[in-house]
């Protein structure tokens, strides 16, 4: 059982409040008093990838904010600090940008209008090619890259806000995120994982553990396995974050087709379907895609529970 209430204030839903100062000196206090055992003790070895639970996506007032995410933050903090004595490693990744990337605006440029795309516009393998948009840096590699994305992702290029920018208030973790994991650390004596991705600037990085298209300027852009390989060797991973139909969803099939032939490996992912929602586009039902391929990756063995299911006792 748990004995210590921590001293955290979850913002109410679609609330103000997001934007603090993280108090990590009173939750490192608080975890030392804990008194839980060391997460080196574990039997049973539990991890949590936190995906991208950043202000500009959980904050009403970010660049890029996904209704629901602050209602799947106070979710998954009530089910994290029920079952912190049983986590094991903490995950936490950082969508990070800089100003010219081949998914922004400032890439690509109206050939006649001289217009840079609007965000959310989406340029198709039909658009480079007659030149409806065409980019103003990297032309060779980015006509190369749509059509990559196209045939390698089935997915077509998305001009997204500008958002997580390095160095800005929009690309810190949500302070109540950074909180309960400096409270874990104390309380566990563990260090935390955190995992920086999405700074090359020709190509996207949805998943933690690699590029969309691998650039082949950037070693860092290809599959990280070792990374890979230290999340899944634990005998538990639940995944979180914002936003499902993207980044979290990206992260969870890469894993799924890494270890598409270990059902062992399949088994030991548990996905928090309410600690986690879609980017809401005008068109596009994001959310609709997302569940047909959540349901799919559960037809293989990956869990779909809920913040209110319990992690089970350890073995």
């Amino acid at each position: 059982m748990i004995d210590f209430e921590p001293p955290f204030t979850v913002p109410a839903p679609n609330s103000e409040t997001a934007r603090y100062a993280a108090r990590i000196a009173e939750f490192t206090e608080a975890g030392l008093r804990a008194d839980f055992a060391p997460a080196s003790g574990d039997s049973q070895k539990i991890a949590v990838a936190l995906v991208d639970y950043q202000h500009d996506f959980v904050d009403p007032s970010g660049t890029l904010y996904v209704p629901g995410s602050q209602a799947d933050i106070a979710r998954f903090l009530a089910w994290f600090y029920a079952s912190a004595h049983k986590i094991t490693t903490i995950y936490a990744s950082l969508d990070t940008h800089i100003p010219f990337q081949i998914f922004y605006s400032s890439w690509w440029i109206n050939a006649q209008t001289h217009e840079h795309p609007q965000p959310f516009t989406i340029i198709t393998e039909q658009d480079v090619d007659n030149r409806a948009w065409v980019p103003l840096l990297e032309p060779e590699w980015s006509i190369h890259y749509v059509h990559e994305l196209q045939q390698k992702a089935r997915k077509d290029l998305m001009i997204w806000p500008y958002h997580t920018m390095q160095g800005t208030l929009g690309h810190m973790l949500a302070s109540p995120i950074s909180e309960a994991i400096a409270w874990h650390s104390a309380a566990r004596q563990t260090q935390p994982v955190y995992i920086e991705k999405g700074l090359t600037p020709r190509t996207e990085f949805y998943g933690i553990f690699g590029a969309e298209v691998p650039d082949p300027q950037s070693p860092t852009s290809s599959l990280n396995t070792p990374l890979l390989d230290a999340v899944m060797q634990h005998d538990k991973v639940y995944i979180a974050g914002e936003a499902k139909s993207h980044c979290v969803l990206e992260t969870e099939r890469q894993i799924v087709e890494h270890y598409a032939n270990q059902p062992d490996m399949l088994r030991k992912l548990y996905f928090l379907k309410d600690c986690t929602s879609s980017v809401q586009h005008p068109i596009i039902d994001f959310d609709a895609l997302a569940e047909e391929e959540l349901a799919r990756m559960h037809e293989r063995g990956v869990h779909i529970v809920l913040s209110t299911d319990a992690v089970l006792p350890q073995s």
